[in-house]
């Protein structure tokens, strides 16, 4: 059984949560982890180009393929990650949905648990509505949504940090100082091992 984990990095913030949710799903007996990329545009890479943090990022996720149509169809369920882009998945994670029609049409997707994570900025810049907005074309997919209950540690604070009940989040800061604090990433584990252990029941 596989679950893939599909994902859009800039500056690393979302790969930490990628890979912690990957180490949540290997941690469910016979589920493995599929993680993919999603393809940079020709004109942000020209951005990065001369960014030397982004340049080690985008080094750093050069051995991760490409997420393709073949990928999203053969997993047994799907996370998918995103940075915020004033309150909205990025247009890079947007294309690759975007590319779904064939498999919308013969309903491929549909059946499948589906999990989102995302970073921000600033404590309120927009994880929650990108969270839900990410959530709406993977309905009419036909796919099935898992959040995080309150009853994963962690979840309830009062904080200026990241986890919500509609998938994994974390601050990443206006320079991209920050880095995810030790309960975004445990949730982003329990997001991913919650998908995996979902998917294992549908499939039995």
């Amino acid at each position: 059984m596989k679950i893939l984990i599909v994902y859009y990095s800039m500056y690393g913030h979302v790969l930490q949560l990628a890979q912690a949710a990957a180490e949540g799903v290997n941690s469910v007996d016979g589920v493995e982890t599929v993680l993919r990329r999603v393809e940079e545009f020709v004109m942000v890479n020209r951005v990065i180009d001369g960014n030397e943090f982004a340049s080690q990022i985008r080094e750093k996720q050069r051995d991760i393929p490409f997420c393709s149509l073949d990928d999203l169809r053969e997993a047994d369920g799907i996370l998918f990650g995103s940075p915020t882009r004033y309150g909205n998945m990025a247009a890079q994670m947007k294309q690759v949905i975007d590319s779904t029609a064939g498999l919308w049409l013969k309903g491929e997707l549909e059946g499948k648990p589906a999990g989102v994570f995302t970073s921000t900025a600033s404590t309120h810049g927009g994880q929650e509505t990108t969270l839900l907005t990410m959530m709406a074309p993977l309905l009419h997919l036909g796919m099935i949504i898992v959040g995080v209950p309150y009853s994963v540690p962690g979840m309830l604070h009062t904080e200026g940090r990241g986890g919500t009940p509609y998938g994994a989040s974390t601050v990443a800061g206006a320079r991209g100082e920050l880095i995810p604090t030790g309960e975004d990433l445990e949730i982003a584990r329990a997001q991913g091992r919650r998908v995996a252990e979902i998917a294992k029941k549908l499939r039995g």
